[in-house]
């Protein structure tokens, strides 16, 4: 996915998001059939951190006059809750979590939503010397290498499971008095970095949120800027399965999937910003829509 500021151009194909099957407003809802409902979304912590889903959450219920009921706990969280049935609907970002959810028959429908990118920031005095450095493998060896102190979040988030990933990569295992597990938030982890202070990875949208208040700045930018790719930071939506779980409000579920993809939702996600910045690029509605949204990512037609 390549995401240059200049190659971020969304196409407004009308009726381009409208659900199949629905009738009823421009993105596929049927209005009167879900007043006055309860929606439960669970979600990754950065979308509340950074306000953004206050802004979606409000626009979808001042259109369709229901309630979001929305719990950020971070991706591994907020999908344990979907496999238990107490969430409709969950917005994370983390793949290879959101396959394996799709794949145990807990979630249908899923859709690419927006994307930001993960940066790695620290103190400006940048002890581990990893500025200008060109790949997240790289910065994370120097960081061991260095003992320089790094927060995890330590919670199976997204970013924790991004966080892992790059640990693999560069062939470190970490631990000691130089690696601390915070089991918090993305907003929390960035105070911690902060005040320790240390480095940490973290999406750039929560970052720019809170940047004014944190003494840590990006020493590894994300390609949104033009560092490494494996920083990309895509969201999906998914729809817990009525088949598995039929308390759950799939009608509801799909209305609030078909507003968030839809124009009206997608220039919601365009406008938020904070102090000036953009903080995350809608990713559904597209001039060259991507198939494999909606199966796993390693799916071939001749599965079985």
């Amino acid at each position: 996915m390549m995401m240059q500021r200049r190659e971020l151009l969304v196409a407004t194909a009308a009726g381009a998001t409208t659900l199949a099957g629905c009738a009823g407003g421009g993105d596929g809802t049927d209005e009167a059939a879900i007043r006055d409902e309860t929606l439960t979304l669970t979600t990754t912590t950065s979308t509340y951190d950074t306000g953004l889903l206050g802004e979606v959450n409000a626009a979808f219920e001042d259109r369709y006059g229901v309630t979001v009921d929305a719990v950020a706990q971070g991706t591994g969280a907020a999908l344990e809750t979907g496999r238990s049935g107490d969430a409709d609907v969950v917005m994370v970002h983390a793949r290879s979590l959101e396959d394996e959810f799709i794949r145990e028959g807990h979630g249908v429908n899923r859709r690419d939503l927006m994307f930001n990118d993960f940066v790695i920031v620290g103190p400006e005095d940048d002890p581990a010397g990893i500025d200008g450095v060109s790949q997240a493998r790289e910065a994370f060896r120097t960081i061991a290498e260095t003992e320089s102190t790094f927060i995890s979040r330590g919670d199976t988030s997204g970013t924790h499971t991004k966080e892992l990933a790059i640990w693999d990569e560069a062939g470190v295992e970490p631990g000691g008095e130089w690696y601390r597990e915070a089991g918090s938030g993305m907003g929390e982890v960035l105070n911690q970095a902060a005040q320790t202070p240390g480095y940490t990875l973290t999406d750039r949208g929560t970052y720019l949120s809170q940047r004014s208040e944190l003494d840590v700045s990006i020493r590894v930018e994300g390609p949104i800027e033009g560092g490494p790719e494996r920083l990309a930071n895509p969201y999906g939506i998914v729809a817990v399965n009525p088949g598995v779980h039929e308390n759950v409000n799939y009608d509801l579920a799909m209305s609030y999937i078909g507003f968030v993809t839809s124009q009206e939702g997608q220039d919601v996600i365009e406008q938020y910003t904070v102090e000036g910045e953009q903080l995350f690029f809608p990713e559904s509605v597209s001039a060259e829509p991507n198939f494999q949204q909606y199966v796993p990512e390693d799916w071939t037609p001749d599965e079985e």
